[in-house]
């Protein structure tokens, strides 16, 4: 006959713990000891005789004085199925192609991926509306696109892992992918001073511009200056953060001084901008030359070829994919991927007009 295994109420409740680990239920990091003792009804000691046990086994990582222990799942396993929730910058956000890819890869690792119906420019870029939908939501992990400073600092402070993409991260430490403009965006706003543009307006959404420009930004009004080109709140106006903001904003910049060159920092503002030229009689570029900061499939396709800075999204998706692995086997996963831009012309910029 089989000896009796007798075990301890601390081992039994590190059995317990050690079982909800391997079935995913428990992922990132666990409860402290006395919410757990209440959970479990045990005393709490007999929890922090347990979390010690798993601790010699490598499966819990302490964190510091009052801060929760880390899962680690074990080698060699199969890694749980993250729920993952994905928080856009807008709705549209849904559709673009490498945020498609991302969900589809995400599935395909295992993990159960849920893009948000309520995006970052629905919440108005609000932390604590922001914490409300994620208290809301049933996910271990989320993936924030171009979220603000604030947003980004709030699931900074959040005990579940959570990367960006894109955004105002500044030094938070947070993962991250993004692309790498800045000198990109030097050598466009240099192409258009050397074709004796002066009036040149960039518009970007406010969240981009608070609590002060973002860096790429900076260089941006810094080419101004060095050319001798008084800089200021004309080349970056401030609009609502809506269809109807947008078009007061454009309407203001046309009505006495009107630019001579628009930098836009995205595809759909980019063809939102156009629908206004034309209605304007307006010409690109006999009248005014345009730039997109961001790429677009269908830039390919306009007669003439959109001026754009261009970037690969691939490596964005591949490291968010590579991150959710590191933060199913319980690794604590903050490295960041900086992709190179680079600027490329086409027919939609040239010489600024004689009497603008």
């Amino acid at each position: 006959m089989k000896a009796l295994q007798v075990t301890s109420i601390a081992e039994q409740v590190a059995a317990h713990l050690r079982d909800e680990i391997l079935r995913g239920s428990l992922s990132g990091s666990i409860p402290g000891s006395k919410a757990l003792a209440t959970e479990l009804g045990v005393n709490h000691k007999t929890v922090n005789a347990a979390v010690v046990q798993l601790e010699k086994e490598g499966i819990l990582i302490p964190q510091g004085t009052g801060k929760p222990r880390r899962v680690v799942f074990p080698e060699n396993s199969q890694p749980p199925a993250l729920r993952v929730g994905i928080l856009p910058f807008a709705q549209a956000d849904s559709q673009i192609h490498y945020i498609v890819s991302l969900q589809h890869k995400l599935i395909e690792e295992g993990h159960n991926c849920t893009m948000m119906s309520t995006s970052l420019i629905d919440l108005n870029m609000d932390p604590k509306r922001v914490a409300r939908l994620v208290k809301k939501t049933d996910a271990d992990a989320w993936i924030v696109v171009a979220g603000s400073r604030e947003v980004l600092e709030w699931f900074s402070k959040q005990s579940f892992p959570t990367f960006a993409m894109f955004g105002n991260l500044g030094d938070i430490p947070l993962p991250r992918a993004r692309p790498e403009k800045g000198a990109a965006v030097v050598e466009s706003t240099n192409r258009l001073i050397g074709l004796g543009h002066k009036r040149i307006v960039c518009l970007i959404r406010k969240e981009n511009l608070t609590p002060g420009p973002r860096p790429i930004l900076k260089k941006f009004l810094q080419q101004l200056e060095d050319n001798g080109i008084p800089s200021g709140r004309y080349n970056l106006p401030v609009w609502e953060n809506t269809p109807e903001g947008l078009q007061q904003c454009l309407e203001s910049l046309f009505q006495h001084t009107p630019p001579t060159a628009l930098l836009i920092d995205e595809a759909s503002i980019y063809y939102i901008v156009q629908q206004f030229l034309g209605k304007r009689g307006i010409m690109t570029p006999r009248d005014i030359s345009l730039i997109c900061y961001a790429p677009d499939p269908t830039f390919l396709w306009c007669n003439p070829k959109v001026s754009h800075i261009d970037y690969a999204s691939s490596p964005w998706v591949r490291r968010a994919v590579e991150w959710s692995r590191n933060i199913a086997h319980g690794r604590d996963d903050r490295q960041q991927e900086l992709t190179n831009c680079k600027f490329i012309e086409g027919g939609t910029i040239g010489p600024a007009p004689a009497n603008p």
